[in-house]
């Protein structure tokens, strides 16, 4: 007999609540179809990123940038649009549902928190890695290392036993 699971809908709510002031709106998790075509969408431009290119945001023309958010907020796009929610946070709302359908909660509470900040979601570079280290746990290693022993600086014995420079 094959191996039994709990059934899915016990183990996590596939909605994601982002609250704007008083009001929370509830993005439901969309189809799988559409699921399927956000995550086209965002690894077309993370391939272009990783390839050292610059993601052109006019890849997506007015009409496509609403379907994205549509496809990413469902039916509450449209709620926020008659509640009267700025653009800017109907972006920030969209593209937060974004990451969430593409890479997890984490990373879409992570975004979230940027308040649409790029910058914010970058790991650190190298200079900030190397200050944290700097100041990090405060114990560096003051120990020397060992020289080489491979013979190979020095003074070498030549075949009469003596050693020299240049004969």
């Amino acid at each position: 007999m094959g191996a039994r699971f709990e059934a899915l809908d016990e183990l996590f709510d596939d909605t994601l609540t982002l609250p704007f002031g008083d009001t929370e709106y509830v993005i439901p998790s969309p189809s799988a179809e559409d699921g399927l075509r956000v995550q086209k969408i965002t690894s077309l431009a993370a391939r272009l990123q990783a390839g050292g290119e610059a993601v052109d945001t006019t890849l997506l023309d007015d009409e496509e940038e609403r379907d994205l958010l549509a496809l990413c907020l469902g039916p509450v796009l449209d709620e926020m649009l008659s509640d009267g929610i700025t653009w800017s946070r109907v972006r920030h709302a969209g593209l937060t549902a974004m990451f969430w359908i593409v890479s997890g909660p984490e990373i879409a509470e992570k975004y979230w928190k940027t308040g649409g900040d790029p910058s914010l979601m970058a790991p650190p570079n190298r200079e900030t890695r190397r200050a944290q280290s700097r100041s990090g746990s405060g114990t560096a290693n003051s120990t020397k290392r060992r020289g080489s022993t491979s013979g190979t600086s020095g003074r070498r014995a030549t075949a009469s036993g003596r050693t020299g420079g240049k004969t």
